[in-house]
C-alpha cells in the first residue's frame, strides 16, 4: 500500500494550511493550559520543538510525545465544530478516497476482529467516534448476528450511520447516557491522538465493557519511524487536531492503570517508509544521507524489506492495541 492510495498529498497540505489559519482565527493562545503527560500523568518532560503556538514535549517517564500548552477541553470542542478545516477534512480529504479507505483500512480491521475474536460474533459492539460507520458496516458483513452501535457526536454522520441501520448514540463518550453498556467489544480508531484527556477516555472505556470484554484501538505512535525521522516536519504532528503520540510502552502503563489486560500491542503500519520517501523526493526534506540515498537508489525489495523490519519490530507510527477487561 502507498500513501497515495488512501490520501492525496495535495489535499493533506491544504488541510494543514486551513488548520493553521483556523488556529489563528478561532483560538486564543492566552487561554491555553499546561498539562502533565496525558497518558501516564507524569509532569517531567523535555521540550522538543514548537509547532505554531504549541510546544511539543516528550514525557520522561513513558516517552509519550504530546502538545502542551493546549486549548481547554471546551475550546477544543467548539473548535472542532466551527473550524472550516474540519469540513474540508470530511468533504475534500476523506470523501474522495472513501472507498479506497474502506477496502484498504476498514475491511482489514473488520477481518482482524473477526479472526481474533470469533466468540464475540453475536455480541454487542460499539465504535466510539464511528464517523460514517464504515468499520461497523464491514464488521456487520462478517458478524450478521452482532449488534452494532455507533457512538458519534456529528449530526451529519449520525444520520448517515442511522441510514445504514446502525444503532446510534449521538454524543461523545464523556456524555454517554447511563445504562448504554455493557459492550462485548468497544473500538476507537484514530481517536486517541485527538483527545484532551486520554486517561479519562480509557477509564470510561473500561467502565462500559462487560467483564471479559475487549477494547481495540489504533493511534499514532510517537516512536514510529516516519515521525522520528521527519520530527518537527512530520505531518501528523498537527496540534490541535493531534495532541497525543503515545507508544507501545506508554500504552502498557495506561492500560495497567485502568485495570485492562494487554492482549496485543503491535504496529501493523505499511506506510512509514513511503511517507519518508515522499518527504525526501516530493517535498525536498532532509531525511539524512542514508535514507536520501535509499529513496534515490534503493531497490523496491530493499524498501519493502525496510518496511517489513519497521512493522516487525513495533516501530511503525501506526499502532494497534487490543486489551481485555478481566473476568
Amino acid at each position: 500500500m502507498k500513501e497515495s492510495d488512501i490520501r492525496s498529498r495535495e489535499a493533506y497540505d491544504r488541510y494543514l494550511e486551513l488548520l493553521a489559519r483556523d488556529v489563528e482565527e478561532l483560538l486564543d493562545p492566552a487561554t491555553f493550559v499546561e498539562v502533565a503527560c496525558p497518558v501516564c500523568g507524569d509532569e517531567r518532560r523535555r521540550h522538543e520543538f514548537d509547532k505554531g503556538h504549541f510546544g511539543i514535549v516528550t514525557c520522561l517517564r513513558c516517552g509519550t510525545l504530546y502538545a502542551t500548552p493546549r486549548p481547554r477541553l471546551e475550546d477544543l470542542g467548539a473548535f472542532y465544530g466551527d473550524a472550516p478545516s474540519t469540513s474540508y477534512w470530511v468533504n475534500e480529504f476523506f470523501m474522495p478516497v472513501l472507498e479506497a479507505r474502506r477496502a484498504k483500512i476498514f475491511r482489514p480491521r473488520a477481518e482482524y476482529v473477526a479472526e481474533r475474536l470469533p466468540d464475540l460474533s453475536s455480541g454487542r459492539v460499539a465504535d466510539v467516534g464511528a464517523g460514517l460507520g464504515l468499520f461497523l458496516e464491514e464488521l456487520g458483513k462478517l458478524w450478521a448476528n452482532a449488534t452494532m452501535v455507533a457512538i458519534e457526536p456529528s449530526t451529519e454522520q449520525v444520520a448517515i450511520c442511522a441510514e445504514k441501520g446502525l444503532d446510534v448514540i449521538p454524543c461523545v463518550l464523556e456524555e454517554l447516557p447511563e445504562g448504554s453498556g455493557p459492550f462485548d467489544l468497544v473500538t476507537a480508531f484514530e481517536l486517541f491522538e485527538h483527545l484532551y484527556d486520554p486517561r479519562d477516555f480509557v477509564e470510561r472505556i473500561a467502565g462500559i465493557l462487560r467483564p471479559g470484554g475487549y477494547f481495540l484501538m489504533t493511534t499514532l505512535s510517537g516512536t514510529g519511524f516516519d515521525i522520528q525521522v521527519l520530527w518537527e516536519r512530520a505531518r501528523p504532528i498537527m496540534p490541535p487536531a493531534h495532541l497525543n503520540f503515545a507508544n507501545p510502552d506508554a500504552m502498557r502503563i495506561i492500560l495497567a492503570d485502568v485495570g485492562l489486560e494487554i492482549v496485543e500491542i503491535d504496529t501493523p503500519g505499511a506506510l512509514d517508509w513511503d511517507i519518508v520517501e515522499g518527504a525526501a523526493l516530493a517535498d525536498g526534506h532532509d531525511v539524512g544521507r542514508f535514507f536520501r540515498w535509499l529513496a534515490d537508489h534503493g531497490s523496491a525489495e530493499a524498501k519493502q524489506g525496510l518496511q517489513a523490519w519497521i512493522k516487525g519490530n513495533a516501530l511503525s507510527s501506526h499502532m494497534r492495541v487490543l486489551a481485555r477487561k478481566p473476568l
